[in-house]
């Protein structure tokens, strides 16, 4: 009776308010022209010229939330790791998708079951999956960086990071670099995760809630951040090698002047590029931070190279492939525009990117043409990964996918 209760008052109280409470909502109230322009692109027909096969599929757990986490698996010689937002890692045979083994590495916070207006998530596991020296790295809201044993799941260490990791922790044999939502990227020891060295940076007043993955290439670290800056350490100890700025805040708020490295500096052959949100897309000599050319970019996804290329998904979800020498723009594909798509990911001749409706679009290298285009659940927005031309993704509500793109005769 009491539950009835409540629900009667909650409806007296939205017939009082009146239709303006759901304003928020898309396709009910809002601008209505704001609400054109940001509507998801439709789905055009074209050609096919491959198709997206399944070999296998496996669930890992209760899936990513709802608090937009991307949870990207990690491969490790035959076997993939993947883990869902609620404490599940879990290691699977990248052949066959056999479970190898399953684990928990904490539990989320209770809620009510009853306050079905309660919209908390308790997820808790947002820096996720990394994979170096036989360890499986994962971070947590609640600043903790856990080591798992590759090989059977068992907890090797666990230590205190100084806030939120956000995103996938790396590694090398002897050492393990996170980097941390306040602007911090800390070392940690690969053996027992004993602090080795911390760099500080002082976040702005406003940030988009996430940060890049560090790269870790030739004994330095490449770091981007909140400020709009990356910069290289020694990954020994932690000292500034250089540091440049990707973009200089330039808005009259605090809105406008967010220009965040959130996407992970992608490093190439003795060349570091990195992208900023509102700002641009960048080349640096990695010995020393030299800049080779900029291109102005918005973007917050992480980059991916191939055919002499890197490919950038924007902020407006349009894709494009910049020449690596120049920054030539070589072509740009709009079709796909707001459907709030995934990092992409190249390889052979292609380029995938997923969708929020759970699409997989394969283009072309060449001219960003659509070659294929398969359903695989209800939704994506974790980073791809690819071995042996075999694509592994995890879908939002946490089924890992194997898939080959086959093309046609």
């Amino acid at each position: 009776m009491r539950f009835l209760l409540r629900i009667a008052a909650v409806m007296a109280l939205l017939s009082v308010v009146g239709c303006a409470w759901f304003d928020w909502i898309p396709g009910i109230g809002g601008d209505k022209k704001k609400e054109d322009t940001d509507k998801p692109a439709a789905l055009v027909d074209f050609a096919e010229e491959a198709d997206v096969v399944r070999l296998w599929q496996a669930s890992v757990g209760k899936g990513l939330g709802r608090k937009h986490l991307r949870l990207s698996p990690a491969i490790l010689a035959d076997r993939i790791y993947a883990a869902d937002a609620y404490g599940t890692v879990a290691a699977f045979d990248r052949f066959t998708g056999r479970n190898t083994w399953r684990t928990s590495i904490g539990r989320p916070d209770g809620k009510s079951g009853l306050k079905f207006w309660d919209r908390r998530d308790p997820s808790f596991v947002t820096g996720g999956v990394g994979a170096a020296g036989g360890r499986i790295l994962v971070g947590t809201t609640r600043g903790e960086v856990i080591a798992l044993d590759a090989a059977d799941g068992s907890t090797l260490w666990r230590a205190e990071a100084s806030s939120e990791v956000l995103a996938r922790p790396v590694g090398a044999e002897d050492i393990v670099v996170v980097q941390t939502a306040d602007g911090r990227v800390a070392a940690l020891d690969g053996a027992d995760g004993k602090s080795l060295w911390t760099f500080d940076t002082q976040p702005p007043p406003l940030t988009l809630r996430g940060t890049g993955v560090p790269a870790m290439r030739g004994g330095l670290v490449y770091a981007g951040f909140a400020t709009g800056k990356v910069a290289a350490f020694r990954a020994e100890n932690g000292q500034t090698v250089w540091e440049q700025r990707v973009m200089l805040p330039e808005g009259r708020s605090e809105l406008g002047r967010m220009v965040d490295v959130d996407g992970s500096p992608l490093f190439l052959r003795g060349v570091l590029y990195a992208v900023s949100f509102q700002g641009r897309l960048k080349a640096f000599r990695a010995t020393d931070g030299a800049m080779l050319w900029e291109v102005e970019m918005s973007s917050f996804l992480d980059l991916a190279e191939g055919l002499g290329q890197i490919y950038v998904v924007s902020d407006e979800d349009v894709v494009s492939a910049i020449e690596q020498s120049d920054a030539t723009l070589m072509w740009r594909q709009e079709g796909l525009r707001n459907r709030r798509l995934t990092s992409p990911l190249a390889f052979g001749n292609y380029v995938v990117v997923g969708d929020a409706d759970g699409y997989l679009h394969v283009l072309a290298q060449s001219d960003g043409r659509f070659v294929a285009r398969r359903k695989v659940g209800d939704g994506l927005r974790s980073r791809m990964m690819v071995a042996d031309n075999v694509v592994y993704l995890l879908t939002n509500d946490g089924r890992l996918n194997a898939l080959e793109i086959r093309r046609r005769t």
